[in-house]
């Protein structure tokens, strides 16, 4: 559709009484594809704040759909409002990142972000081989070659290879890993609320039209995923500890360790980003940086407390959230096992068990942090990173950062089993 066109449509619905459940988004979307949502130009944002500004009613108490259309406009009009950042980016609020609430039940919530996982990862595979074919003129710039194209489908299918195995999909092709297609990695996942495919296309807004801006939307939007199931675990985690549980301590302990060490491919998939493509797009992402992750600064508080250097530091101020949690006396893992220890709640040979996942956890963030690290040299060089921070030299530092403090945690790295291969 020419902008015009998008221009007439979008005027059509606002004289129309601006019905959400009518909203043109493919029409939206189509113009925010064309040229990035970095170079939209102003008219056509005017008309999309003016559609927001109709939507009168509070965002808590809005309809399904009207919440919908909201979260998807404030995501568009982020650079216009001057909001934009890594969440808004990544549109997270309309990702809706599944949670536990009951530390009790997890398995319902572990199911639901393994879904998630896989319908990230089968999307962008699915684009990989659509743009490989010539059937799309999404994001066209600079295409990866065939052979990219098919290791980077290798990677996926291994990158969500072990969320597959917990749904009860794995070995459903024989001779092969996992499953054949995209697509079929897509009807795996497939929500039961049609709207769930519509909420998965909004979630994609590049700033440019570069190709390999798709999968590094993707993978980021996958690691948030990944994040927030590692938090909801450890907060089980402490609760289980302060009940004198540590049997349950350490299941849900080592679920979020494997949640880690299992995520090896995602670095190895975003690793085939060509360097140029990521420099190119990365020029307009200004303000959007993974310093500002919610749910990565969550997860490190959940272990331990910060000290006060870290939690004035640039990287929590990002998060002014989770800086909250902290100073209002948030549980962490050290805290819970300390007192757990001194109260006498486990016996020695639960407490051990409890200390040695520690450690294993520890030593996944780590090689975490490591890998982050150099990945981030390999595409930035010298560069500043985008968060206000000085770049790779800030990672650098960041990797030393201890996990835990109540027990010796040295940064030692994690050995790779087969599902964590490197290409």
């Amino acid at each position: 559709m020419s902008r015009c066109g998008f221009v007439r449509e979008l005027t059509s619905w606002l004289s129309g009484g601006g019905q959400t459940c009518r909203f043109p988004y493919s029409a939206v979307l189509a113009e925010f594809h064309r040229v990035g949502k970095h170079f939209v130009e102003k008219e056509v944002l005017a008309l999309l704040d003016q559609a927001r500004t109709q939507l009168t009613v509070p965002a808590t108490a809005r309809e399904p759909q009207a919440r919908l259309l909201g979260d998807f406009l404030d995501v568009a009009l982020d650079k216009w409002d001057g909001r934009y950042d890594y969440r808004s980016y990544l549109a997270l609020r309309l990702l809706r990142l599944p949670g536990g609430g009951d530390v009790a039940g997890p398995f319902g919530a572990r199911r639901d972000r393994d879904r998630l996982l896989v319908r990230l990862v089968a999307d962008v595979l699915a684009f990989e081989l659509t743009a490989a074919s010539g059937a799309t003129d999404l994001l066209p710039e600079r295409r990866p070659s065939r052979d990219v194209v098919s290791k980077r489908y290798r990677l996926g299918v291994r990158a969500v290879s072990p969320a597959l195995a917990r749904l009860g999909i794995a070995g459903m092709v024989p001779g092969r890993e996992a499953v054949a297609t995209p697509d079929e990695l897509r009807a795996v996942a497939a929500d039961a609320d049609p709207a769930g495919e519509l909420v998965l296309r909004l979630t994609m807004l590049p700033v440019h039209v570069s190709h390999d801006e798709y999968l590094f939307i993707r993978v980021l939007q996958s690691y948030e995923c990944l994040f927030a199931g590692v938090a909801e675990e450890l907060r089980a985690t402490i609760a289980a500890l302060t009940a004198g549980q540590a049997g349950r301590a350490t299941e849900r302990l080592a679920y979020a360790r494997q949640q880690l060490t299992a995520a090896g491919p995602l670095f190895a998939l975003l690793a085939t980003m060509q360097p140029e493509a990521f420099r190119t797009f990365r020029e307009y992402t200004a303000g959007a940086s993974a310093i500002q992750s919610r749910s990565y600064k969550l997860m490190e508080s959940l272990c331990r407390t910060p000290e006060g250097s870290r939690l004035d530091s640039a990287a929590y101020h990002q998060v002014p959230e989770v800086r909250e949690l902290v100073h209002a006396g948030q549980p962490s893992i050290d805290d819970a096992f300390r007192a757990a220890v001194r109260d006498g709640l486990f016996a020695a040979p639960e407490g051990g068990r409890v200390e040695e996942e520690m450690r294993s956890f520890a030593a996944a963030v780590f090689q975490w942090r490591r890998t982050h690290h150099r990945l981030a040299t390999r595409m930035l060089g010298p560069r500043a990173g985008t968060g206000y921070t000085e770049g790779t030299p800030y990672l650098a530092a960041a990797r030393s950062i201890p996990v835990f403090t109540s027990v010796a945690c040295e940064p030692r790295p994690v050995p790779h089993r087969a599902d964590q291969r490197q290409p």
